[in-house]
């Protein structure tokens, strides 16, 4: 059974294995190991794997802004790779822009060091309960 990040179930997150730390308020914050098969020919983080968590840290910025929410999909996203990711990295996403049915966001990644490695911005559409 896949574990839960934010109330969901999502399996690619068990696989990469990253640990959520919080989403509330427009803002989170998870974290991930770096391990050999997550990692490039140049033995740094691969850049699939930089966007699939800068992706997940804004949905969950996103999906912690309102109330009622199932989830958000993503409907585009920019990044920028800055230096190389290596070791323990820490993923950051903010909401900028919440609006009723999508919030812009911009995520980050650093480094052990506090250093800067990626940086994102995208839009996330929400999917509301059938209530709301």
């Amino acid at each position: 059974m896949s574990k839960t990040y934010f109330g969901l179930e999502i399996p690619f997150l068990d696989v990469l294995g990253v640990e959520p730390e919080f989403a509330e308020n427009g803002h989170s914050r998870i974290r991930l190991h770096l391990r050999p098969e997550l990692l490039n020919s140049f033995h740094v983080a691969h850049g699939g794997v930089v966007m699939s968590i800068l992706d997940f840290a804004m949905a969950a910025a996103a999906r912690s802004s309102h109330e009622h929410i199932l989830g958000v999909i993503t409907i585009d996203m920019t990044t920028s790779f800055l230096r190389p990711s290596k070791g323990i990295l820490i993923a950051e996403g903010k909401v900028l822009k919440a609006g009723s049915t999508v919030n812009y966001c911009e995520g980050s990644i650093f480094n052990e060091a506090g250093q800067l490695t990626a940086k994102s911005t995208g839009s996330f559409m929400l999917r509301r309960t059938k209530s709301q």
